[in-house]
C-alpha cells in the first residue's frame, strides 16, 4: 500500500465535540477492532504499510486522522488538545462503531495518547501496542518545566510552549523542506540541539536518507499545507496540563503490552517499564524513530505475532 491510490478513502464522522477524518478497512471483521494512532508530523496515511496487514488478519482497523491534523477539525482552543480531549475522542470513536474496547496501537505522540487513554479510561482499552515513545513516568515536576531545567528554553518542546506562534509560523512558511527533512533513516545518534524543528524546516541539505518516495511525502505536504501546523503543535502545549490531570490516576496499567523501540531513535527506553507496565513486552527493530514506514515487514510481524500470542493465552 504503498501508492496512495490504494489507502482507504476516508469518512468524516462526528464525535466528543469534533470531525475525525476516519479511514477503515475491515468492518465485516466485527469483534476484532484495531485503533491506529498516528504521531508528529503525521497523518493516518503513516500506517499505510500496516492496515493491510491488520485487515487480512481479521482486524476491522479504524485510522483516525487525529484532532488537529488532516481533514479533521482544528479547535481554535489550545485547551481542546488537552489529554482528556484527544482520549476523548478516541473513546467516542469505539461508542460511534459500537465497540466497549479495541487494542490501540500508536506511535509517538500516538503512543502518547494511548498511555494517556490507558489511564483514563482503561475499560476502553483490550491491548496496548506502542512504538518509539515509552510510558512517561509523571514525576515531581510538571514535564514542560523539567524538559526546560534539563534541555534549556531552545528544546523544541519548550520553545513550543514558551514562544507561540513562533515555530508555527516557520514551519507553515517551510512545510514541503520541513516534511522532507524529518522523515529520514540513518540519521548520526547527536543529541537534539537547541531550535532542531526550526533547523529542520530551514535546513537545505538534510541529512539521512528519505523513507518516503516522492508521491508518499506528497500526502502529509499536501495536508499540513491545508491545515497548518499549529493544531498539531497544540498537543506539545498541553503536557503541563496533561500532568495536573494524571494527578490523581492509578499509574499502573494491567493491559498486555507491546513496545516496539526503533535501536537507532533517541529516544531513549525507559528502564522502570515494567513497573508501571507490568505486562509489557519490549521489541526492538534496527530502524530510527519511523518504525512502521522505516521497516514495515518487520513493524508486521512483530505486531502480529504479538497478537496471536495473546489471543492463544
Amino acid at each position: 500500500m504503498s501508492e496512495t491510490t490504494d489507502f482507504p478513502k476516508p469518512t468524516l464522522i462526528s464525535v466528543n465535540g469534533v470531525e475525525l477524518e476516519v479511514f477503515e478497512v475491515g468492518r465485516e471483521n466485527t469483534g476484532k477492532p484495531i485503533v491506529l494512532c498516528h504521531g508528529w508530523p503525521e497523518h493516518a496515511f503513516s500506517w499505510r504499510h500496516q492496515i493491510p496487514a491488520l485487515a487480512e488478519a481479521g482486524y476491522h482497523v479504524i485510522v483516525p486522522n487525529q484532532r488537529g491534523y488532516g481533514n479533521s477539525s482544528c479547535p481554535s482552543e489550545v485547551t481542546d488538545y488537552d489529554i482528556e480531549h484527544l482520549s476523548g475522542d478516541l473513546v467516542a470513536l469505539l461508542d460511534h462503531f459500537g465497540y466497549e474496547k479495541a487494542t490501540f496501537v500508536g506511535h509517538d505522540w500516538g503512543a502518547a495518547v494511548v498511555w494517556g487513554l490507558t489511564l483514563l479510561h482503561p475499560d476502553r482499552v483490550d491491548k496496548v501496542i506502542n512504538l518509539a515513545l515509552p510510558y512517561q513516568e509523571r514525576g515531581e515536576m510538571p514535564w514542560i518545566e523539567m524538559m526546560e531545567a534539563i534541555f534549556g528554553g531552545d528544546f523544541y518542546f519548550v520553545h513550543f510552549n514558551r514562544q507561540p506562534g513562533v515555530a508555527d509560523a516557520v514551519l507553515n512558511e517551510n512545510t514541503s523542506q520541513f516534511l522532507r527533512n524529518m522523515f529520514r533513516k540513518n540519521l548520526p545518534l547527536t543529541p537534539p540541539e537547541p531550535g532542531m524543528m526550526i533547523n529542520l524546516a530551514r535546513a537545505e541539505m538534510p541529512l539521512g536518507e528519505p523513507i518516503l518516495s516522492d508521491v508518499e511525502l506528497a500526502v502529509f505536504v499536501s495536508a499540513f499545507e491545508a491545515s497548518g501546523f499549529t493544531g498539531s503543535i497544540n498537543w506539545y502545549r498541553n503536557l503541563d496540563r496533561n500532568w495536573h490531570i494524571l494527578a490523581d490516576v492509578n499509574p499502573i496499567i494491567q493491559q498486555p503490552t507491546l513496545m516496539m523501540h526503533g535501536d537507532r531513535d533517541l529516544i531513549p527506553k525507559f528502564e522502570k517499564l515494567t513497573d508501571f507496565v507490568p505486562n509489557a513486552e519490549v521489541v526492538s527493530l534496527d530502524c530510527g524513530h519511523w518504525i512502521q514506514q522505516e521497516k514495515p515487514e518487520e513493524t508486521n510481524h512483530a505486531i502480529l505475532k504479538w497478537l496471536e500470542q495473546q489471543d492463544a493465552t
